[in-house]
This record gives structure tokens, C-alpha cells and sequence, in this order.
């Protein structure tokens, strides 16, 4: 079978030691970030942005995968033990995982996350395998008008699942959009919005803006912060494997938890999240066996369900982007952006100009998957520790290591000055309860919708009809138009503002 060969080939592009190296790299970093609560995932790859620039493209890809999906892992520690999620998807795993860790199971919590997360990480990697292909395939009947309606599509679902207020998420796209329009007009060599300042005429750096909305932004909301909201409740982790009782009952809600997470995550807006959220409520609707802990008190299930589904999320949401070369989050929008720094045009074309990159970086996550388990349940009392260190002498360095990383870039004070601005940006975003998440979308999708829209018109001699007459460009619109429809009806728009409460 072609998947079995393509993945043999990717295994053997993903086991030399180089690659292995660097997935091992990414994993632990991903961990370490989870672990510590305020720096994501999107942070952390913003802030390795620089650093990619002397590495060939599949082990830095490799290796910023391992930090994604690495983070998913870290982040169920700190929700188990201390009731602070190091991630958004893990906000879930501390409803029944600290309740756990307090009645002295905090040993099974950790594993039932573990093994759980590796169970639905592997099965995600294996959909993106068998789907990745497929849809790359398709994706080449694509033209500007296709991609042009794609990518409105991806917007339109990115606001409709972005956590907060429907205004602030369409406000966030625009400005997105806007600052995407900071350049030189590639048709008539025209700088455009630039206001005499050279530096401008290139665009806006990408690294610059993620660096300081994601980087700069946490670290300065994350100072305002007690100590005391990161005070470990267990110093010491005892009776780490789970009993045969608590792998029947965590068995079911991880196979249920993983279906949800594989197709949830192709959605755009953070499927991840979503995923964990809708496990979650899964379980909590399933029947309870007699004398099961009730939810919110320590039940299993509500560990395992959410995350086995927000690993197996993570997983699959690189099939749009590796396919289409749409990000349907903000980490896949850091990752095009990798992507272009190295060189490699993201899109269908990768599979076949690139096959090595494409199967090396879907084997590298079966790797990486199993790195993870290793890190995580042995290493348990290392990341314990690693949650007493205080933060006020965590964030020099972080700090330093940005702006040396920005300067770097074109050797220039200028990124770094843009840099400070968003993160000033960044902390105001925080304040107002308005998500970042759309704006790197839309930043990142911006140019490539006004291109597309630009050589759809030129092919149709200024026709607007081309976007409706192609049945494919027409039916994302007519999707893009019913999700708009459907959530503002008020039963789900109450939901909706129901389910991202707790976000």
C-alpha cells in the first residue's frame, strides 16, 4: 500500500539521528512549556522563529512539531497538580485531575494523561497519514478563486470558534488583514501604508509581531501574576501506574476522546481546544457505572476523554495546513510562516516536491509520541520541581533571548522596536479580552487572499461571477455564508458563549 510505503520512507528520513535529535529537542522544550503555566506553545515557537535560520527545513519543522504537540502532554501536569493549566486545552484535565492529585491519585491522573495523550497523538498521526494524501490530491484542482473562497472559509471558522466575543474575534481579523497590507504592491511596485519609513516597505516582519504579541505579551501579563496561584499542592508523586479498574473506565472515554480529536482538529480556530471541551461533555452525558466518582470530583474519564482528544486535535490539524497550506490555528499559522522563512512554499505541491519533508515530518510525530511517554511518566518529579522555580527569574532570560532573537533576524534594532510595540499591543489585547489567535491568521492569510483574489479577477477579466460560477469556490462560500447564519441564531450563539466560559 502507498501509505505504508510513504510512511516507510518518512520513518527513515524521521530515525536518522539529526532528525531524532531534534524531535527529542522539541519534545522536551514542548513539555517544558506545557509544565510551565504562561508560556504556550505559540510563544515559544514565535520566540525560536529566529533560530531556525541555520537549520535545513525537515529538522526544524521536526522540531517545532515536538514543541506543539509536546506542550499538549506538559500542560495536563500542571492542571493535575497544581490546578493551573500550562495549556488552553488542558483547561479541561483540571476539572477532575486536581481533584484526583487531591484525594492522593495524583500517580494514576498523570499516566491516565500520558498514556491517554499518546494513544490519541499515534491515532492522529495515522488519520493524517491516510487523509494527507487525499486532500493534496484535491487541493491541485484548486485555482485563485478556490483558494481565494478556501481561505474566507478558514477566517469565517476561525472567528466562529475563537473563544470571547463574536466583535472582538472579526475585529481581530481585520487588523490581521490590515497589517498584512503593510508593503510594497507586488502588481505596481507601489509601497503601500509604509509612511516614508524604509523598513516598512517589506511588510511588517512575521516573527516581529508573534514574537511580541505571544512572546513579549504572556511574559508581561503573566509579571502581573501572584506566586501563590503556582504553588505546588503535591511536592511527591507515589502509585503512578493505574489499577485494571481505572483502565476499564479510562479505555472507552480515550477511544471516544480520540474520534472527536481527529475530526475535530481539521477545524479551523483551534481544534485542540474545542476538541477537549467537546470530549469532555461527551463523557459527562454517558452513564455512570455504579459507584463512579461524579464529575468535578475526581472522575477518570474526565481525564482521559479530554486528553486523548486534545493530542489527537493537535495531530490532525496539520493536515490543512500541510495540504492546503491553510493554518487552521495559531501554531499552524507559525509553522507556514516557518515554512516561508525556509524556503518551502507551503500548499499541495509539498507532497510531491518535497515527499522527504512531508512523510519525515508525519513520522517524526510518531516518534516524537513515543519520546513523549519516556519524558513524561519517568520524569514526573522533574517537572514537579521545575514548578517552584519563581518567575521572576524566568522572565530575564526569556526576555534577553527575544530581543537578541529579533535583532538577529536582519541585524536590525528595527524588529526589535516593532517587537516592543506588540507586545505593548499584546498586553492591551489581554485586557480587553480580545483573542490574539485571529490576528496571526489573519496576518498570515491576508496577502495570500489578495493575491489569489487578484489573479482570479486578472484570469476573469475583472468577472466578480468566477467565485460563484466554480462549483467547489461556490460551495466553500455558500459553508462560509451558513456558519455565519448558524451562529448567530440565538440558541447557538448562547452555547457557544456557554461552552468558551470556562476558557
Amino acid at each position: 500500500m502507498d501509505i505504508i510505503n510513504n510512511l516507510a520512507m518518512g520513518l527513515g528520513v524521521a530515525l536518522s539521528l539529526q532528525n531524532v535529535l531534534y524531535a527529542l529537542t522539541g519534545a522536551i522544550l514542548g513539555t517544558l512549556v506545557g509544565v510551565l503555566p504562561g508560556l504556550g506553545p505559540v510563544a515559544t515557537i514565535a520566540m525560536l522563529l529566529p533560530s531556525i535560520y541555520i537549520l535545513e527545513p525537515t529538522p526544524a519543522l521536526i522540531m517545532l512539531a515536538g514543541i506543539y504537540y509536546g506542550a499538549q502532554y506538559g500542560g495536563s501536569t500542571t492542571a493535575i497538580l497544581i490546578n493551573v493549566p500550562g495549556e488552553s486545552s488542558s483547561v479541561v484535565t483540571a476539572l477532575d485531575g486536581y481533584q484526583m492529585a487531591r484525594s492522593g491519585r495524583a500517580g494514576p491522573a498523570l499516566a491516565t494523561a500520558a498514556l491517554g495523550s499518546f494513544f490519541g497523538g499515534c491515532v492522529g498521526t495515522l488519520v493524517v497519514a491516510a487523509f494527507a494524501p487525499a486532500l493534496t490530491r484535491l487541493a491541485i484542482e484548486f485555482g485563485p478563486a478556490e483558494y481565494f473562497s478556501l481561505m474566507i472559509l478558514g477566517l469565517i471558522g476561525a472567528v466562529v470558534l475563537a473563544s470571547g466575543s463574536l466583535i472582538k474575534a472579526i475585529a481581530m481579523i481585520v487588523l490581521g488583514l490590515l497589517l498584512g497590507q503593510v508593503n510594497t504592491d507586488v502588481i505596481t511596485g507601489m509601497a503601500r501604508f509604509s509612511f516614508g519609513i524604509p523598513e516598512l516597505q517589506d511588510g511588517i516582519g512575521f516573527v516581529a509581531i508573534a514574537m511580541g504579541v505571544f512572546g513579549f505579551g504572556e511574559i508581561i501579563v503573566n509579571l502581573g501574576l501572584s506566586d501563590d496561584k503556582r504553588e505546588v499542592f503535591t511536592k511527591k508523586v507515589t502509585g503512578l501506574w493505574p489499577s485494571k479498574k481505572d483502565f476499564g473506565d479510562a479505555a472507552p472515554a480515550v477511544l471516544r476522546g480520540t474520534l472527536l480529536g481527529s475530526f475535530l482538529g481539521v477545524l479551523p480556530g483551534g481544534g485542540a481546544l474545542l476538541a477537549s471541551f467537546a470530549s469532555y461533555t461527551v463523557e459527562k452525558k454517558m452513564p455512570m457505572k455504579p459507584g463512579e466518582v461524579p464529575f468535578g470530583k475526581g472522575n477518570i474519564r474526565g481525564v482521559a476523554g479530554p486528553e486523548s482528544a486534545n493530542n489527537a486535535g493537535a495531530q490532525t490539524s496539520f493536515i490543512p495546513m500541510l495540504t492546503l497550506g491553510i493554518p487552521p490555528n495559531a501554531v499552524m499559522a507559525l509553522m507556514v510562516g516557518a515554512m516561508i522563512i525556509m524556503g518551502v512554499q507551503p500548499g499541495p505541491q509539498v507532497m510531491t516536491s518535497n515527499p522527504e519533508l512531508f512523510w519525515g515530518l508525519i513520522a517524526s510525530m510518531l516518534i516524537g509520541n513515543a519520546i513523549l511517554v519516556v519524558l513524561n511518566l519517568p520524569f514526573i518529579g522533574v517537572w514537579v520541581k521545575l514548578l517552584t522555580v519563581p518567575y521572576r527569574f524566568l522572565f530575564p532570560s526569556i526576555m534577553a533571548f527575544c530581543c537578541i532573537g529579533l535583532y538577529t533576524l536582519n541585524n536590525s534594532y528595527f524588529d526589535v522596536i516593532i517587537g516592543a510595540a506588540f507586545a505593548v499591543a499584546g498586553y492591551v489585547f489581554h485586557k480587553l479580552s480580545c483573542e490574539p489567535a485571529p490576528l496571526l491568521l489573519g496576518f498570515i492569510l491576508g496577502p495570500m487572499m489578495e493575491e489569489n483574489l487578484r489573479r482570479a479577477l486578472l484570469v476573469a477579466r475583472g468577472d466578480w461571477t468566477v467565485f460563484v460560477t466554480s462549483p467547489i469556490s461556490a460551495t466553500l462560500l455558500f459553508l462560509s455564508a451558513l456558519l455565519i447564519v448558524i451562529v448567530l441564531l440565538p440558541s447557538i450563539k448562547g452555547k457557544r458563549e456557554e461552552a468558551f466560559t470556562d476558557n
